[in-house]
């Protein structure tokens, strides 16, 4: 009995061992997402700058929800900064209104989930 566990512990060791081993082929590939480029500072001309706040429903955790909203807004070509408050539920976007609008920010803000989860209401600009 002891003999059939030594021999059992030591084929499953060997099948992890084995499973576990990386080839050339196998090695991990970053994600798109977590390799964006350094944003340039975007300058703004005072006359052109805008900013919105707005209600998100729909976020369920800080990290998971209302920071890759932030991310995904704050990346947006023309937006000087993006907040987002998961435990108020809203977000303020300052942007250039010359390449930005408060209806691409709600498009790109419903978008971030499946098109369904996020909604966007109460948009003061």
């Amino acid at each position: 009995m002891k003999f059939t566990k030594v021999i059992t512990a030591a084929a499953i060791a060997a099948l992890v061992l084995a499973g576990c081993k990386k080839t050339e082929s196998e090695k991990i590939i970053p994600n798109t997402a977590e390799v964006k480029k350094a944003k340039e500072p975007v300058v703004i001309a005072p006359e052109n700058l805008q900013t919105a706040s707005f209600t998100i429903e729909g976020m369920t955790c800080a990290v998971g929800c209302a920071k890759t909203i932030e991310e995904e807004l704050s990346n947006l070509e023309g937006v000087e900064k993006a907040a987002v408050d998961f435990d108020k539920k809203t977000a303020t976007v300052t942007f250039d209104k010359t390449i930005q609008n408060p209806e691409n920010l709600t498009k790109i803000v419903q978008e971030t989930g499946d098109g369904k989860t996020y909604k966007v209401s109460n948009m003061k600009s």
